[in-house]
């Protein structure tokens, strides 16, 4: 497969941020009242996403190391800030709807989370490419849950109402139908063995402590990091002296079959 369409496949389907890896939830039950709403934010997001990904990317080497997540953090909040006057002037309505959540998107772990796992480690091109993915994947989630949301408590598509009032539920529009309807869809991923972050499908973290963030205890992070550089060395050292021992008992059994062909002769 083509590594930039991987990236998309990856970003929609294999890793969608909001079904699969439970990304953005602050954003994910907010504004989702609606489809536009849900489509808004998502583009606004994936333009960020794209962008940030480019710019990180190009400056990888030059950002040094001890200070790349401040920095990610002003390119990331320069891109926000451009994209909050471009909807305040061209499109107020989504700008209202929205609200305070798009000056939240500089803090939204998704774009930050490709940032450093992603862009500060592969090409300009490649990232740009995993930025569309994963904010078309975060669109997509964000829409899904909106159009289930507007239909049930609405009786309405992209303002178009179809259902009479009585029919409607209308708590679905409200702050708890957003969780009704996450559970909702989670609970059909977990009924399905369908890839999700809440049934064991996702790769199990790699960190010492097992990656349970709720339970850490600050400073004890550093000292994860550095048990896990001594378990990686302890297996390097150990694969190499594995190596060393092929090589070795290879040249001897070398060795030995040049002997006994010397003395045939």
């Amino acid at each position: 497969m083509n590594k930039y369409i991987e990236r998309l496949y990856n970003g929609i389907i294999k890793e969608n941020p909001t079904f699969v890896l439970m990304l953005g939830m602050c954003p994910t039950l907010a504004v989702t009242t609606t489809a536009i709403n849900g489509i808004g934010m998502g583009l606004s997001t994936t333009a960020v996403l794209v962008f940030s990904n480019l710019l990180i990317s190009a400056l990888r080497k030059v950002i040094p190391d001890r200070v790349r997540i401040p920095a990610y953090i002003v390119v990331v909040a320069s891109l926000v800030t451009i994209v909050q006057l471009l909807l305040q002037a061209f499109i107020p309505s989504l700008y209202e709807s929205l609200g305070i959540y798009i000056p939240l998107i500089v803090v939204n772990c998704i774009i930050l989370g490709r940032a450093e796992a992603y862009a500060a480690k592969n090409g300009v091109g490649e990232s740009i490419f995993d930025g569309i993915g994963m904010g078309l994947g975060f669109t997509v989630g964000l829409t899904f849950i909106a159009l289930v949301r507007e239909i049930i408590g609405g009786g309405a598509v992209f303002g178009m109402e179809f259902i009479p009032e009585d029919f409607r539920i209308t708590i679905f529009g409200l702050a708890p139908g957003a969780f009704f309807v996450l559970a909702g869809l989670t609970a059909l991923q977990n009924k399905f063995k369908a890839p999700s972050a809440t049934n064991g499908s996702v790769a199990p973290s790699k960190l010492a402590c097992g990656g349970n963030c709720m339970t850490c205890s600050g400073s004890a992070c550093m000292a994860n990091h550095a048990a896990l550089e001594e378990i990686r060395a302890k297996k390097e050292a150990e694969a190499q002296a594995a190596k060393k021992a092929a090589m070795e008992k290879a040249a001897q059994a070398k060795k030995k079959a040049q002997a006994e062909a010397g003395k045939e002769e």
